[in-house]
């Protein structure tokens, strides 16, 4: 083991889309907090695939230049909600909002079996912005048939609305005080053309905008609608994002460092429509303040100020350091360096013993540098016997091209005898070492 920065092809030039790869991601809700970093609150599409009804573990990711991301790890899952669906699942599209000191984060579950009559509005509250949330319970009053996607706007003056809806109808009502009641009651937003669900409310020079999805049959558009107060009534504006490929559309918009960016997402990763990935392109206006339509690219954003330095904290663990296990092996590559192969068999995998969590433990982000020539090579990540599910290795180009790096946010326990194991058998990728970066917990 040697203490080293992270390598050269870790890092990016531009954000490319998707942005997040190592797991599936869907329904961004992005803010730009105090501390000057951008926030992308997302639900979890769990591979592999049955349906929404897996959607589960809330992760947080977040940027201080847009191309650079840290996911910070799940902040919450259907097991940590007592009043909801006995089965899980179904942790569908959120949103986090700011005010007073405390950070609530808004998401719709099913409190009953038959899902779909029994949506409720849940709030789980933070004094930070990515860890620490507590599920507080549901808004009353709120929910019922396919009343989803919650959206929270704070204003100006501090006041705070609640945007939520599906199957054609929009809902907003301010909130009280507490976050958690809503003041006088919600109404029907009037003005919207075809709406379908994925709300959003944002504000700029003076006039309120609520961004939504359409309902373009398998393939939805954004629409978006204007007005001089919260809550309307709106003026429709138009069509500003075409169909993603995606047979959904939900997308959220923020400004960071005096520029306007749309967060969506797609299935260009997967190929497949439950299994979606969070991208970002820049978003204009016109001198008359509508908004233009949002280019697509391969290619995302650039940079909005200088990348983030190396954690000084990091650990590099070789592969020459992991046990081979079940068919796996470790042998040279042709830079003379150890690798893991033979990880596209079933019960193939590596661990890594006696991985440092440091004094207290906490959070930690674990990444391997690999190489694969598969289009989608995949790995089930296992942290001292916790499942944080499979992890993507898109294609390197090679086998023998080393500069893939993925992975995820875990928790470590204090000290070095945490083991982290990376199994195979969804495709022929090679490992050749791991970092391990805590995140000051």
């Amino acid at each position: 083991m040697r203490n080293q920065s992270i390598p050269a092809d870790c890092r990016k030039t531009t954000s490319m889309n998707p942005v997040i790869t190592s797991i599936y991601t869907a329904d961004p809700s992005a803010h730009v907090w105090e501390d000057g970093r951008v926030y992308i609150y997302a639900s979890h599409d769990v591979d592999p695939a049955r349906g929404c009804d897996l959607m589960d573990r809330y992760h947080v990711f977040s940027s201080a230049d847009m191309v650079n991301w840290r996911d910070e790890g799940e902040i919450l899952g259907s097991a940590d909600v007592p009043w909801g669906r006995p089965e899980g699942g179904f942790m569908w599209a959120p949103d986090c909002a700011y005010k007073n000191g405390t950070y609530y984060f808004y998401y719709p579950h099913p409190s009953g079996s038959d899902w779909n009559s029994t949506w409720k509005i849940g709030v789980a509250a933070s004094p930070e912005p990515s860890r620490g949330f507590t599920d507080q319970g549901y808004i009353p009053g709120l929910g019922g048939f396919a009343m989803i996607d919650p959206a929270v706007f704070v204003d100006e003056d501090n006041r705070a609305y609640m945007y939520y809806g599906g199957g054609g109808k929009c809902e907003a009502g301010e909130l009280d005080e507490d976050m958690m009641s809503i003041k006088g009651g919600m109404r029907e937003m009037e003005g919207l053309e075809d709406f379908h669900e994925a709300a959003w409310v944002f504000k700029r020079n003076g006039v309120y905008y609520l961004t939504y999805a359409d309902n373009l049959e398998n393939n939805n558009r954004m629409r978006y609608a204007t007005s001089d107060q919260p809550l309307g009534p709106w003026m429709y504006r138009g069509i500003f994002l075409e169909p993603t490929g995606c047979s959904t559309t939900h997308g959220s918009v923020a400004e960071f460092k005096g520029q306007w960016y749309l967060f969506y997402h797609n299935q260009e990763l997967s190929g497949e429509g439950t299994l979606r990935s969070v991208c970002i392109d820049e978003l204009y206006f016109n001198e008359d303040g509508t908004i233009r339509r949002v280019v697509q690219t391969r290619e995302g954003v650039k940079p909005a100020g200088e990348a983030p330095l190396p954690n000084p904290l990091m650990k590099s663990y070789e592969a020459g350091d992991s046990t081979a296990g079940s068919g796996a092996v470790i042998e040279a590559s042709d830079e003379g360096r150890s690798v893991i192969a033979g990880l596209d068999g079933a019960d193939a995998c590596c661990r890594f013993h006696n991985v440092d969590g440091g004094v207290n433990g906490g959070r930690a982000e674990a990444r391997i540098l690999y190489a694969t020539a598969e289009p989608l090579a995949k790995l089930r990540l296992m942290v001292n016997g916790k499942d944080y599910s499979l992890i993507n290795a898109p294609s390197t180009g090679g086998s023998t091209a080393f500069t893939g790096c993925t992975g995820l946010t875990v928790q470590l326990e204090p000290g070095s005898g945490n083991l982290i194991t990376w199994t195979g058998g969804k495709g022929d990728v090679r490992i050749s070492g791991m970092t391990v970066s805590p995140l000051g917990d």
